[in-house]
C-alpha cells in the first residue's frame, strides 16, 4: 500500500485540519467529473478517498504510523519484530488486501484479533449513513467590501441524492435484489493457506459496494449512482474585516449525504482586489499624503482620505519628509469584535514644485540669502 501521507502530499505530523485541507483540494483536483473516460483519474482518486479515510480516522492513522508502512512489506524477522522483507520465507500477504485499506492492519487482525478488519469494516458500513462531500468555491470581492462587510451570491454545482430514485438507485418501480456476486453478504470472503493453517479473510464487494443489494434496473437519471447533479444559487455573508486568502465555511451546502446521511460544508475562498488609495496590514491601514514645502515648513491643517471619509489632520511646522501621523480607530475592525478597530498610519511626502513663477524665484532667493545658503547657477535660479 502506497503511503498515505504522500498521496495526500502531507508530513506525518500534520494537523487533522491540514489532512482535510490536503484531502479537499486532491479530490477537487483528481474527481472524475474533470477527467471524464480516463481510468487513471478515476483510480487516482479512489486512491486519494482511501488515504483519506485512513488518515481521518484517529485508530486507523495510529494503526498505520506503527505497523503500516512495515506490514505493506509484509513479514516479521528473526527476533519477532517486524521487518520490510521477505518475512515467513517469502510468502505472499497480498491476499489480505481489503477493500478498506488492507495492508498490514488486516494481517495483524487475523493473526492476533481473527476475522480480519475488512469483514467488520464492510457489514459495519453496510446501509449506513453516508455525509456528503464538502465542496469548495472562489469569489472576489472590493477592498471595500472586506472592510465593511457584505453579501455576494454565487452558482454552485454539486452532487445531491437523485431525487428519481430517492437515492436507492433503481429505476422507480423496480426492484432492488440481492447481489449475486456475493450472495447478499456484501462481502467477498477467501481463504489462504499460510504457515499457520488457512486463514479466512474478507474484503467488500465491489459489485454492490458493501450494501449486499443491487438494483434490478439501474435509475436512468443517476445510473445507479444515487446522485444527481443539480446547481444551486447560494448567498454568503462576508464578515466585516475579512482579509484576502480567508475562507468562509457555510454549513450544510456541499453535497448531499445518502441514506440519511448530512450535507458536506461549503468552503467559499475569497480574493480580495487591492485599493488605489488604502494599503492594510493587518487592522491597520496606511496611506501618503503629499504636502507642498511651505506647509511642511510653516505648518497647516489638511484633509485626507479614510475608509470612513474625509477627516482633517495638524501639519506641525518644520515637519519632516517621511513623519508618520495616526489616526486612531480608523482602521480595519476585528472581525466578530466592532469594539477593536485599527488605526490609520499616514506618511508625509514632501512635493517639490517642477516650476517655479518669477516671483517665487525671487522669494525662494530671498529666502537664500537671508539664510546664508548658496543657490546654484542652474536650474531654477
Amino acid at each position: 500500500m502506497q503511503d498515505p501521507y504522500e498521496i495526500l502530499g502531507v508530513k506525518k505530523e500534520s494537523s487533522e485540519k491540514e489532512i482535510k485541507s490536503a484531502y479537499r483540494k486532491q479530490a477537487l483536483k483528481w474527481h472524475p467529473d474533470k477527467h471524464k473516460g480516463e481510468k487513471d483519474a478515476e483510480a487516482k482518486f479512489k486512491e486519494i478517498n482511501q488515504a483519506y479515510e485512513i488518515l481521518s480516522d484517529k485508530n486507523k492513522r495510529q494503526q498505520f504510523d506503527n505497523f503500516g508502512a512495515a506490514g505493506a512489506q509484509g513479514g516479521f524477522n528473526n527476533g519477532g519484530g517486524f521487518n520490510g522483507g521477505g518475512g515467513f520465507g517469502g510468502f505472499d500477504f497480498s491476499g489480505f488486501s481489503g477493500g478498506e485499506g488492507g495492508g498490514f492492519a488486516d494481517i495483524f487482525e487475523t493473526f492476533f484479533g481473527g476475522g480480519g478488519r475488512g469483514s467488520r469494516s464492510s457489514k459495519g458500513k453496510k446501509n449506513s449513513a453516508v455525509r456528503g462531500n464538502d465542496i469548495e468555491a472562489t469569489i472576489s470581492i472590493t477592498f471595500e467590501d472586506a472592510v465593511f462587510g457584505c453579501e455576494k451570491e454565487l452558482e454552485i454545482s454539486k452532487y445531491v441524492e437523485c431525487s428519481n430514485c430517492e437515492g436507492k438507485g433503481a429505476e422507480p418501480g423496480s426492484a432492488i435484489i440481492s447481489c449475486k456476486h456475493c450472495h447478499g453478504t456484501g462481502e467477498i470472503r477467501m481463504v489462504k493457506n499460510t504457515i499457520l493453517g488457512q486463514i479466512s479473510t474478507s474484503h467488500v464487494c465491489e459489485v454492490c459496494m458493501g450494501e449486499g443489494k443491487i438494483p434490478e434496473k439501474k435509475c436512468t437519471v443517476c445510473s445507479g449512482t444515487c446522485r444527481m447533479r443539480v446547481k444551486e444559487r447560494v448567498k454568503v455573508k462576508i464578515p466585516a474585516g475579512i482579509d484576502n486568502g480567508s475562507t468562509v465555511r457555510i454549513n450544510g451546502k456541499g453535497e448531499g449525504g445518502l441514506r440519511g446521511g448530512p450535507n458536506g460544508d461549503l468552503y467559499i475562498n475569497l480574493s480580495v482586489s487591492p485599493s488605489k488609495k488604502f494599503l492594510r496590514y493587518g487592522l491597520d491601514i496606511h496611506t501618503e499624503l503629499e504636502i507642498p514645502v511651505v506647509q511642511a515648513v510653516m505648518g497647516a491643517e489638511v484633509e485626507v482620505d479614510t475608509l470612513y471619509g474625509p477627516e482633517k489632520i495638524k501639519i506641525p511646522a518644520a515637519t519632516q519628509d517621511g513623519k508618520v501621523f495616526k489616526l486612531s480607530d480608523k482602521g480595519v475592525t476585528a472581525i466578530g469584535n466592532a469594539a477593536k478597530k485599527g488605526d490609520q498610519l499616514i506618511k508625509i511626502r514632501i512635493r517639490i514644485p517642477e516650476k517655479l513663477s518669477k516671483r517665487e524665484k525671487e522669494l525662494y532667493q530671498e529666502l537664500a540669502n537671508e539664510s546664508g545658503i548658496e543657490i546654484s547657477k542652474g536650474g531654477w535660479f
